[in-house]
């Protein structure tokens, strides 16, 4: 869905360091280079099998990329060009200009990622959006390929949130690899789904002279279709948003479309942006489950605007969760933050079958409807993507969990670390800790109550300067990760809902909680416990302020470990050639 305005509201190596010290790692300029070769080059082969194409039957996995389709290797820059706005990302994809939303589920193509998402180039005078083209070979480096799919141009409205697939056995009549996009269109207030066909390498698509191929039956919300191959079925499945329901439908050929069933919620708002996907549980390609997410607002279970999801399974006609054969059973969140929307997943086809069912990848959009509008940033609005996540089905707790860490491929972006070991954190002390002097940055921590003068909570401070910071930490007593923003930059001038702090389960694992943060210029992704939980929010501090500090509550916290690494910027490569 688009609307721009509104909407409803739904570790490497460490170098031992004495106590309570820290220094960057030393050692031969020799070996140095050596760790960083070997770490980019597996950094680059396991985002080269990292994201999903749709593929039709008895169709081949291609060839894994050679080296000419992998990641740029120009000397690392640490800050960004000096005529960048404040905000500007380091290492987060946005539009050059103007305005972005919902992401498009990627597809692998010619040597590169092809990703899409919802722009609009009228803003802030007109309305709609249209689909924008990237590109990439690690998701991480990324480079604009300008508009994809241009608004209203057929008579049926703004094109609006789809997905799109490669169809290698020609079951749409277009011919084989034709790559279709199936999204929804909306004119005068009327939701349709329309297709849409690329035949130079989902450059350019044109649209289909039988639009729409699923007319609206008199819904008010009726859009948003995700599309996958069901090969048990030796079918096109989608997912399609219906209000407080999901609709199931089938096809032999991404025209004609029957209805199968609907899974119904009405304690999550309006849904949108479903998906539906097979995993295997703890990586036992002999037990796998579907799941079914969607974009849901979460207030009635204490959370904001998000990504639920539930797991269950599909029989070919209906949806059935996993225990629960009514569906009510309460839903899981891929990400408990604030800001983490609109969330496509996505498998990578160059894998065994046993590895893509083991491992999957997403992307959200880092905002939210409530203040999408109002975030400090001129010379483009509407947020940023999230850095792109690895996602597994594992058993947490007894209960079948998607944990989710940054792409491997980040990693390739980390610059040499500072690091901290076994230092005591005490509420009476002011702890110095080293500082970040890169404008994004990745810090993992391991942290534990001391038992001796066990501390209730252990707080850091990002972005502090000119008297704002946010907060990220951990309730020891509550077993929760934490992310505090009311004391940020622009939180006077935001909407309550902005203020409000937003918590994830994160209980101590043998006595130690670990956070592993992504800090960029507007934004901070913390993933708790090896990805069990998940914050994202966008975060402000004062243009320039990047101050770093810990302090603990009520007691005495050991943070046992502590690596603080610089980010390269990773800049878009514009169409223009201006890099930013």
């Amino acid at each position: 869905m688009n609307r721009t305005h509104q909407r409803d509201a739904p570790d490497g190596a460490a170098t031992r360091v004495r106590s309570g010290r820290w220094r960057r790692p030393g050692g031969s300029t020799r070996v140095v280079i050596t760790i960083i070769a070997i770490a980019t080059v597996v950094a680059a082969i396991v985002a080269g099998v990292g994201i999903a194409i749709l593929l039709a039957p008895g169709s081949r996995a291609p060839e894994q990329p050679d080296a000419a389709t992998r990641a740029p290797t120009a000397a690392p820059d640490y800050t960004r060009p000096a005529e960048w706005s404040p905000y500007r990302p380091a290492v987060h994809l946005t539009p050059a200009e103007r305005w972005m939303n919902d992401p498009q589920r990627p597809i692998w193509l010619d040597g590169r990622w092809h990703y899409y998402y919802l722009y609009n180039a009228d803003y802030p005078e007109g309305n709609g959006t249209e689909w924008y083209h990237a590109t990439s070979t690690d998701l991480v480096h990324w480079r604009d390929e300008g508009v994809a799919i241009d608004k209203y141009e057929n008579g049926l409205g703004d094109i609006e949130t789809g997905s799109a697939v490669i169809d290698t056995e020609n079951t749409a009549g277009f011919g084989a690899g034709a790559v279709i996009a199936m999204l929804t269109q909306q004119h005068e207030g009327v939701q349709r789904q329309s297709l849409f066909v690329s035949t130079d390498g989902g450059s350019r698509f044109e649209p289909y002279d039988g639009n729409p191929v699923m007319d609206n039956p008199g819904k008010t919300h009726w859009r948003d279709p995700k599309i996958v191959w069901d090969d048990a079925r030796g079918e096109w499945l989608m997912v399609l948003a219906e209000g407080h329901r999901i609709g199931f439908y089938t096809s032999p050929d991404l025209k004609s479309w029957t209805y199968r069933s609907a899974f119904e919620r009405d304690d999550l708002g309006v849904l949108e942006c479903p998906d539906l996907f097979r995993m295997s549980l703890d990586g036992d390609p002999a037990k796998t489950t579907w799941v079914l997410a969607a974009g849901v607002n979460g207030t009635e279970h204490g959370m904001s605007t998000g990504t639920a999801y539930w797991t269950g399974a599909w029989d070919g006609e209906r949806f059935t969760v996993d225990g629960d054969g009514d569906g009510a059973a309460p839903p899981s969140w891929l990400d408990r933050g604030a800001d983490f929307y609109a969330t496509v997943t996505w498998e990578d086809p160059r894998l065994p079958e046993a590895e893509r069912l083991a491992s999957r990848y997403s992307i959200g959009w880092l905002n939210n409807w409530a203040y999408a509008g109002e975030l400090p940033t001129d010379d483009w609005h509407g947020g940023t993507d999230s850095v792109v996540r690895e996602l597994a089905l594992r058993s947490v707790d007894g209960r079948p969990t998607l944990v989710s860490t940054p792409v491997a491929a980040l990693a390739s972006l980390e610059g040499d670390a500072e690091l901290v070991e076994h230092l005591r954190v005490s509420d009476a002390s002011s702890t110095p800790l080293p500082q970040p002097d890169s404008d994004a940055y990745r810090l993992r921590v391991e942290v534990a109550a001391d038992p001796g003068d066990p501390a209730s909570e252990v707080r850091f401070r990002i972005k502090e300067g000119d008297g704002a910071f946010a907060t990220v930490g951990v309730d020891f007593e509550a077993g929760t990760v934490f992310v505090a923003r009311d004391a940020d930059a622009v939180a006077a001038s935001m909407p309550p809902v902005y203020r409000d702090v937003r918590t994830a389960p994160a209980p101590a694992r043998d006595g130690v909680v670990t956070l592993d943060l992504v800090v960029d210029t507007g934004s901070v992704e913390v993933f708790a416990n090896d990805g069990e939980a998940v914050l994202s929010n966008v975060v402000f501090g004062a243009p320039g302020a990047n101050g770093l500090s810990v302090e603990s509550v009520g007691g005495a916290t050991e943070l046992r470990s502590m690596r603080l690494a610089p980010l390269a910027v990773a800049a878009v490569e514009r169409a223009t050639g201006v890099r930013g």
